[in-house]
């Protein structure tokens, strides 16, 4: 057996048999673009597959090692790699700055944060392994431009009808550009170290040739804008980096913002930190202790058991430990379906997170119907389950060696839970505002009733509903 058989045969053993199959066959057969920087959800949408399966499968293929993990830190202007590294630790700047969006951005890990499976080299080499020998449009397709800028097949085309011109220039060379300017607005941008400098063409056309330098380096500062006149220009390019580079001069106008505009779904820092493989199977190393990361909305949801010291006292250690591990047992399959995270369990307390509060809905809607189940097959009401949620903003946090989550929003979720009685599903205006979460409760006929409440430690009202 070959070593690739053999890792593929230890995928078969932990993950989905038909999403490996996927995966096998692109490896095997799949073009090398194809194998750089997969989006998760554009590939599970490609082959018709499970969303929640297929990223549990890569996440297994990454750890045997047949794909290497990246976190990219993105633009949200222009969807441009900004930064990428092999952990999320690596995203350590309290901003990133774009210079062909001239724009910084406090990075967050609801979209400015992809995560993405290159095919391993020990796998399959592909052209991407040498980003410096790609052709310089491969370049910008395969290393600049995210998963979730959704770019054409015909995109060298496309391009080049903006493109006045594009070179590579080796470490320490210099190059001459002539271009004839049109009246636009004119960017000279390299991908590699991210340089920039804009050029506001007006006036009137001139036959004499206009002049310009430009030195590529790695601490390139932005410069201000050029005013210069529609005609011809010489621009002199100096790489002064140990990498080659690939300037383009293009036209900024409607073409180009239409090609940057088109987005796709791609796996985000966030939706992957609430993924229950995710926490599995990378539990202490996702956060330095240090890193706090904020996340624009997430969801929280609260359990926890009413009565069950009584519940030991009635009836026995035993038989009561193990009815509480089935509860467990029960409510972390039902997370991890509904695309969520158990982050930790305190007593008989259970703490998860959800992507967005529909899916919280559905699971404490799934929970609910699970105890009543597990009841009535023991012949007691002896699982009182009390079940709280809210949604809003947070920060991802390293906790006791645990990646976890701090702030208001936690607080708020946890005391709605303390709120809530038996089989009562508590929630805030957050959650039930949300129009997925409207939609499932009217076709599930469920019912809501609102009430102002003053919850301990947080210092002002906070409406919360009833779900029955």
């Amino acid at each position: 057996m070959s070593e690739m058989d053999a890792l593929f045969a230890a995928l078969r053993q932990v993950a989905d048999r038909q999403t490996v199959e996927c995966i096998e066959n692109a490896v095997m057969r799949g073009s090398d673009r194809d194998l750089n920087r997969i989006n998760a959800l554009a590939f599970a949408k490609a082959h018709h597959l499970d969303e929640e399966k297929t990223i549990a499968a890569l996440l297994h293929a990454a750890r045997l090692g047949v794909f290497e993990m990246t976190w990219n830190v993105l633009c949200p202007g222009c969807g441009g790699v900004l930064d990428t590294g092999a952990t999320l630790k690596t995203v350590d700047q309290e901003s990133y700055h774009c210079a062909l969006c001239a724009a910084g951005y406090e990075p967050t890990l609801d979209e400015m944060v992809e995560v993405t499976f290159t095919v391993s080299p020990r796998v399959r080499r592909i052209a991407a392994h040498d980003p410096d020998r790609l052709p310089p449009l491969e370049y910008y397709r395969q290393i600049f431009f995210s998963s979730g800028v959704d770019l054409p097949e015909d995109f060298e085309a496309i391009f080049g009808r903006i493109l006045l011109e594009i070179i590579e220039l080796d470490p320490g060379e210099k190059a001459f550009v002539s271009v004839r300017l049109p009246a636009q607005f004119v960017i000279i941008f390299d991908a590699v170290t991210h340089s920039a400098q804009f050029i506001d063409v007006q006036g009137e056309p001139t036959g004499e040739r206009q002049n310009l330098s430009m030195v590529i380096s790695r601490g390139h500062a932005l410069s201000d804008t050029l005013t210069l006149r529609p005609g011809p220009l010489r621009i002199a390019l100096e790489n002064h980096t140990d990498r080659r580079v690939v300037p383009n001069i293009c036209v900024a106008g409607d073409d180009l913002h239409h090609l940057l505009g088109s987005r796709r779904p791609f796996l985000t820092a966030k939706r992957l930190l609430t993924n229950q493989s995710f926490r599995d199977i990378y539990r202490t190393d996702t956060l330095d202790v240090d890193q706090r990361l904020k996340i624009t909305s997430l969801t929280f949801l609260f359990t926890d058991l009413r009565g069950s010291t009584a519940l030991y006292e009635r009836v026995g250690d035993l038989a009561a430990f193990d009815l509480v591990r089935a509860h467990f047992r029960v409510l972390h399959e039902i997370v991890a379906t509904e695309a969520g995270a158990v982050v930790k369990t305190i007593g008989d307390a259970v703490m998860a997170t959800f992507p967005s509060p529909d899916r919280a809905i559905a699971a404490a809607l799934r929970m609910r119907e699970a105890m009543l189940q597990l009841n009535a097959e023991h012949g007691s009401d002896d699982l009182l389950l009390k079940i709280g949620i809210h949604e809003g903003p947070c920060l991802a946090v390293n906790l006791n060696d645990r990646q976890d989550y701090f702030g208001q929003t936690v607080n708020i979720a946890s005391r709605v839970q303390g709120l809530a009685d038996p089989n009562v599903i508590l929630t805030t205006e957050a959650v039930v505002g949300d129009a997925h979460v409207s939609e499932i409760l009217r076709d599930s006929g469920i019912s809501s009733v609102s009430r102002m409440e003053e919850l301990h430690g947080i210092g002002r009202e906070v409406r919360i509903f009833a779900l029955s």
